[in-house]
């Protein structure tokens, strides 16, 4: 690792070309620091986002600015963990191309880092574009009870209440810095030392899943996830998936979210509940897939 750089910012793209140079515009200002670095990994795009992202008009120095190029679209979770083994930075950001993050709230979260040794995940408050906050953002682990309260709609009747509304943990004060379970891999700054002891993204998952994996791998190394509701993020989250207009691209990415929702069960909780509750999560999830 080269110890001049402070920060790799690891960004996927594919066929985002416009948020892409979006969100490089808001990075690479002329208050971006001498220390971090940007690396796009592109997914196969064929939108001319490669030619858009190499055409030199950043004005920063070539090697804080890295792309590779795949060749086929391997998925976010292998995309990111090429950027993270070709950064060098001591720390790590995981960004959405559909973020607008100016240095100066990255530099806020990348100071509460260096400031908190016990903390091995920080993130920022993510606003989209209506100006609410991003659920998943502020999030807790989908166990059995938190999954229940939320898709019975409890968590929505009684936000504050942490009996009901664990999913995303409503019930902490949103104006000061606290712990959460999970960020969105929206924004997901790690310490390099993480990595190297928790190890990376879980790349079985196919889609939506992965942040949330590698958060509860963390905390179980014993390190800290920090909300930091002072560096706040544009997210405009409505350009594919279940946000989309598109209703083949909504299906398919429910479909993948209830398959990831039961590979998370059966990675993490099947050991700790019994067999009522597992047939009873597993029958759920089936049964909501049978119904896209």
């Amino acid at each position: 690792m080269n110890q001049d750089v402070k920060l790799s910012i690891v960004i996927v793209s594919f066929n985002t070309k416009a948020l892409v140079v979006q969100c490089l515009k808001h990075l690479l200002t002329s208050q971006f620091p001498n220390n971090w670095e940007v690396i796009v990994v592109d997914n196969a795009s064929t939108d001319g986002t490669v030619n858009e992202v190499e055409s030199g008009k950043w004005k920063v120095e070539s090697e804080k600015l890295k792309i590779i190029k795949n060749k086929t679209n391997v998925g976010f979770s292998v995309a990111n963990n090429q950027g993270m083994k070709l950064g060098n930075g001591e720390y790590i950001l995981l960004l959405n191309s559909d973020t607008m993050a100016s240095p100066q709230a990255v530099q806020t979260v990348l100071t509460y880092l260096e400031k908190h040794e016990e903390a091995g995940v920080a993130t920022c408050k993510l606003v989209l574009s209506d100006g609410r906050i991003d659920p998943a953002s502020h999030r807790g682990f989908p166990t059995p009870w938190a999954a229940f309260t939320y898709f019975a709609g409890l968590e929505k009747l009684f936000p504050k209440s942490q009996l009901f509304s664990q999913y995303h943990q409503w019930y902490k004060d949103l104006t000061r810095t606290h712990e959460i379970d999970s960020p969105s891999g929206a924004f997901f700054m790690v310490r390099r030392r993480v990595t190297n002891e928790v190890g990376l993204l879980d790349e079985s998952y196919f889609m939506y899943g992965e942040d949330l994996d590698w958060a509860y791998r963390i905390k179980m190394a014993g390190w800290k996830i920090v909300f930091i509701p002072d560096a706040e993020v544009t997210h405009l989250k409505k350009q594919s998936g279940w946000a989309s207009g598109d209703e083949v691209k909504q299906r398919e990415a429910k479909k993948h979210f209830y398959e990831t929702m039961l590979q998370f069960y059966n990675k993490h909780y099947r050991g700790e509940y019994n067999s009522l509750i597992t047939a009873f999560v597993t029958m759920t999830i089936r049964l909501r897939l049978m119904s896209l």
